[in-house]
């Protein structure tokens, strides 16, 4: 920014560091600017999500502040009305910081302590009175408590209001295809080799309860989002905060979330680690390598259509190749995977930030915050377009999957009780060298009449052997 002090596109602002010059339109103050010119990093901020949250426990402490009078109640009553803007995202574009910043995430907490005091000031300028970032919207909390709660508050909302929608819906179109093709014979595959035959339907099955499971440890993990640091201010004693703050506030945010906050069992826990916010990554980490996996085999039952698998169709999105007329690419499964390594990517870097808890704080808030989020948006809308885009259009090729089920090898499987491992190895290794069927094979090297071989080379009774 220039620094003319004759600029009228720009106003003067103090802090306690002295005098800086701040845009007219600029709804922040003079530490969200000294913080602006200070981390000019990588041009990512905070999404709408932790905005959202930020705006959510700035209006509920003022409301609790102003049930135990602990600011004026004209100046309360103006921050709970600028908060509600704030949480309803019209005001985004004044949330101007950069994600890597200070470790605790105080400028960013300052640039919503600013914006919502010029906000609730210009809602009470004829009662004289001036809001102050600090001293009103600021009160009984700190940075330290503020943005632990933030990150818990937005994780749980997005992964509540959002992700879990999204799996739940993923998790039924797997189901309805599982039962679509439940009497659908194919080859089973271990190791890329023949394996004994299994239904396409137990394969969509395998995959529903990988996604069912995915679900059950993520809300399991959410337990640890539910209690909040908030109280806690600098260190996690909860200095110059009404010992009935924290309650207050956290019922208000509560009755603002329609969730189920509670105060941390410890403070100092809360605010000196983030282990339920890696805790909650590692299961989304979880998710998205299962979905990988998920969406990997899928591309490789597509695959050809005339030199690959060829078990499955995918829906045609859009042309494969600007050289190779006619190309169809498996692009919703690929993109479904690149997904999935961002979000471990993202683990990584919020496991090696939760490390760095030094004493009472953590110092890489804004980053776990930020990648945290990430991934729960990424996954959320992977999940739904993988299952809008591919899942829910698949078709099967019933000729192919039935064709390699009967020259699979591994059928002889059903025989080796019968005649031994061995003889049943000396029928697979003829069938493949004088390309046989397992039963032509078997007819020829062993006593198995044509009625034992038909029964014990029953297709169906191998996908069923309990029956």
């Amino acid at each position: 920014m220039r620094d003319n002090k004759n600029d009228t596109n720009t106003r003067i602002e103090k802090d306690s560091m002295g005098e800086m010059r701040v845009p007219k339109s600029a709804l922040w103050g003079a530490s969200t600017q000294r913080a602006a010119l200070n981390f000019p990093i990588s041009g990512l901020r905070f999404p709408r999500a932790f905005v959202k949250a930020l705006g959510i426990i700035k209006l509920a402490s003022a409301k609790a502040n102003q049930k135990l009078k602990l600011i004026d109640s004209a100046i309360a009553s103006a921050i709970i009305e600028a908060t509600k803007e704030v949480k309803e995202g019209l005001h985004d574009q004044h949330f101007i910081l950069d994600i890597f910043q200070t470790g605790s995430g105080t400028s960013t907490n300052m640039n919503a302590n600013e914006v919502i005091a010029t906000i609730a000031t210009s809602k009470i300028t004829a009662s004289g009175y001036k809001v102050h970032p600090n001293d009103h919207v600021n009160f009984c909390q700190s940075s330290n408590d503020v943005i632990p709660t933030a990150i818990h508050l937005s994780a749980r909302a997005e992964i509540n209001e959002r992700l879990l929608p999204a799996l739940n819906d993923l998790q039924k179109t797997f189901v309805k295809k599982a039962l679509e093709y439940k009497d659908l014979i194919k080859a089973g595959r271990t190791h890329l080799q023949d394996a004994t035959p299994i239904t396409l339907g137990q394969e969509f099955s395998g995959w529903a309860t990988q996604i069912e499971r995915g679900i059950e440890r993520l809300k399991t993990a959410c337990l640890d989002l539910d209690e909040l640091a908030l109280g806690g201010t600098a260190v996690g004693t909860g200095l110059n905060t009404d010992p009935k703050f924290a309650n207050l506030a956290i019922e208000e945010i509560n009755s603002l979330t329609a969730l189920h906050f509670k105060a941390a069992r410890s403070r100092f826990e809360a605010q000196s680690s983030q282990d339920s916010a890696l805790n909650v990554s590692s299961v989304l980490r979880t998710l998205a390598t299962a979905i990988y996996k998920i969406a990997n085999d899928i591309r490789w039952l597509a695959s050809g259509p005339r030199c690959g698998l060829g078990e499955i169709n995918l829906p045609e999105t859009q042309p494969g190749s600007s050289i190779m007329p006619a190309k169809v690419n498996p692009v919703i499964c690929e993109s479904t995977m690149m997904v999935a390594a961002q979000i471990i990517g993202n683990d990584a870097t919020i496991a090696f930030a939760n490390s760095q808890g030094n004493f009472q704080l953590n110092t890489m808030l804004p980053v776990i915050a930020y990648n945290l989020l990430q991934s729960i948006d990424l996954l959320t809308n992977a999940s739904n377009n993988f299952n809008h885009r591919c899942l829910s259009g698949i078709t099967a090729n019933d000729e192919k999957c039935k064709e390699y089920a009967e020259k699979s090898l591994a059928t002889v499987t059903s025989l080796a009780p019968k005649i031994g491992y061995e003889k049943a190895a000396e029928v697979a290794k003829q069938a493949l060298a004088k390309n046989l069927t397992i039963k032509e094979s078997a007819s020829k090297i062993t006593n198995l009449s044509q009625a034992e071989l038909e029964q014990l080379l029953n297709l169906s009774n191998m996908t069923k052997p309990g029956l």
